[in-house]
């Protein structure tokens, strides 16, 4: 989700909640501590020279229990980010606290932001070796696209 997307989701909402991969809820006595940007400047295995950004909401959890953030106030946060680190319409990137910190990317189901698992991936597999995946193809689908032999034709 882009910030456009997430204003737009609080919008609609009463209270906010956060659901972890494993299905479990993010406590709903979080804090959101940061909304920010972070800027990643790297040279791949490949030798190309590439930059990421992304919008970083951090959560945490206080023993403060009676804390709720409600939405038009993250609304405002958001906001106020938004103009004074000039951020622009970027994706979303959450950072929360479990066993340790974990990165996720973030969707909404129409009730809860759904933090999603991130995967590392290889940037340039065309020249480090790393084979591309070949296409499948159904044998049963192959003689109607080209000039195959059939069982029982005696071409073979």
């Amino acid at each position: 989700m882009n910030l456009s997307e997430v204003k737009t989701a609080l919008g609609k909402l009463d209270k906010i909640a956060f659901q972890l991969p494993d299905g479990s809820l993010v406590p709903t006595h979080f804090h959101v501590t940061e909304v920010g940007k972070i800027s990643k400047h790297f040279i791949d295995c490949g030798g190309t020279v590439r930059t990421e950004n992304v919008a970083n909401f951090q959560l945490w959890n206080a023993n403060d229990y009676n804390h709720r953030l409600h939405p038009e106030k993250l609304v405002k946060i958001i906001e106020l980010s938004e103009n004074v680190l000039g951020l622009e319409n970027l994706e979303v990137e959450v950072e929360y606290q479990g066993d340790t910190i974990g990165k996720f990317g973030m969707e909404f189901d129409g009730v809860n932001f759904l933090l999603t698992g991130k995967q590392t991936d290889c940037l340039a597999k065309d020249k480090c070796g790393i084979p591309q995946k070949k296409e499948k193809l159904n044998l049963a689908d192959m003689s109607a696209k080209a000039n195959v032999c059939t069982p029982g034709s005696g071409c073979c």
